[in-house]
């Protein structure tokens, strides 16, 4: 139950720091991918705090068998990049670059009552679904 709490915790301050940087509007987004209009750095910004933040953190994990509330930290082992990897990379960039929302400021957007976010999740959910039954059955 620990866990449970702790990790809807930081997952509402995940959405609150979304809310605060302006990432949960498509807009702001879409004028970021916009090199050739009227471009718009903030969400540079949000992502170089958020690798300041992440990578120490990763850091920290990798050392550590366990996580602080004692479950299993289970790192990813695979590196190779392969054509899976870019096929899913392109997919996942056209969909964020069409629609300026990805799945955490989707997500939080849902939340708060955006019927194209809440499309967006539920979309984004069914292509994971079939993803995992192609590549499974493949």
């Amino acid at each position: 139950m620990r866990a449970l709490l702790t990790a809807f915790g930081f997952g509402l301050l995940f959405g609150a720091g979304l809310v605060v940087s302006g990432m949960t509007d498509p807009n702001r987004v879409k004028a970021f991918l916009d090199v050739s209009g009227v471009w718009n750095p903030a969400l540079a910004l949000v992502m170089g705090g958020a690798v300041g933040v992440a990578l120490p953190a990763f850091a920290y994990a990798k050392r550590r068998q366990h996580a602080l509330l004692h479950d299993k930290i289970n790192l990813p082992t695979r590196t190779s990049i392969d054509a899976r990897l870019l096929g899913g990379a392109a997919v996942f960039g056209v969909g964020w670059g069409l629609s300026g929302i990805c799945p955490g400021p989707g997500i939080v957007m849902a939340g708060a009552g955006a019927l194209g976010a809440a499309v967006f999740v539920l979309t984004s959910a069914l292509g994971a679904r079939l993803a995992d039954w192609l590549f499974k059955a493949g």
